[in-house]
């Protein structure tokens, strides 16, 4: 499975941006998704998940009610939109898949990852 990000870019705080992830090569529905991001020092950390189906959702406290995390399980995709972002948002942001049904907020619960896309907040 690959895993294709993108949309990230440079914004003004209060602006919005959308990243997209579309997944090829042995694809599955069976799979849910995660987006995770990574600024320099720091370790990557969840930002929001999905289960496979998508009724279940997981946002990190940081980014709860800014950031809406969708699937669209016929076009392969998941989504992550992003508003009202901070400069604390900046950040190289990942997607990955999970080979299960139900989503996790950890690093090791995840299978398969992108290449990241870079987000930038300026003040």
């Amino acid at each position: 499975v690959q895993l294709q990000a993108s949309g990230g870019g440079l914004v003004q705080a209060g602006g919005s941006l959308r990243l997209s992830c579309v997944a090829s090569g042995r694809t599955s529905t069976n799979y849910a998704r995660g987006w995770f991001r990574q600024s320099p020092g720091k370790e990557r950390e969840a930002v929001a998940a999905i289960s496979r189906i998508g009724g279940n959702t997981y946002y990190a406290d940081s980014v709860k009610g800014r950031f809406t995390i969708s699937k669209d399980n016929a076009k392969n995709t998941v989504y992550l939109q992003m508003n009202s972002l901070k400069p604390e948002d900046t950040a190289v942001y990942y997607c990955a898949a999970r080979r299960a049904s139900d989503h996790v907020p950890n690093v090791a619960g995840y299978d398969y990852w992108g290449q990241g896309t870079q987000v930038t907040v300026s003040s």
